[in-house]
């Protein structure tokens, strides 16, 4: 699993989301090392987990001849309460990491495979993840 090694505040507040705003990464849109990338469609939060159940999911279906790339990085602490706690007592401890995604990052790059098994490995991989997700190829 993905977390960073140290962090500068262990819990961080709630991000404001503007609903009438409807925002589009402008970072980490194109494919920049593999030939076919996973591009998210719609915004949401992947925790780490997600990210290395798909990344194992692609990695399954591509043996040894493909190489895998992440290209996103869980830095974002998500606290939670234990469970029939009463209201109040401060915000809840940490217990993941998830990372913010735009519609439009690409999440994974696949290189190393014929144009068939990359769009199947890159498929299995979006189902493990909590956005949806689209496939785009380097042309």
């Amino acid at each position: 699993m993905l977390f960073p090694k140290k962090v500068k505040f262990r819990k961080w507040q709630s991000a404001r989301v503007n609903p009438k705003k409807k925002s589009v990464a402008t970072r980490g849109i194109s494919i920049s090392f593999g030939s076919h990338g996973l591009k998210a469609l719609t915004p949401g939060r992947i925790s780490s987990n997600q990210i290395e159940a798909a990344r194992r999911a692609a990695a399954h279906l591509l043996g040894k001849t493909g190489k895998v790339w992440v290209r996103v990085f869980p830095d974002r602490p998500e606290t939670k309460k234990g469970g029939e706690l009463p209201m109040g007592k401060g915000k809840g401890d940490p217990f993941r990491f998830v990372v913010e995604i735009k519609p439009g990052r690409v999440l994974f790059e696949i290189d190393g495979v014929t144009d068939a098994i990359a769009r199947e490995a890159l498929r299995k991989a979006g189902t493990k993840l909590s956005v949806k997700t689209g496939i785009i190829a380097r042309h």
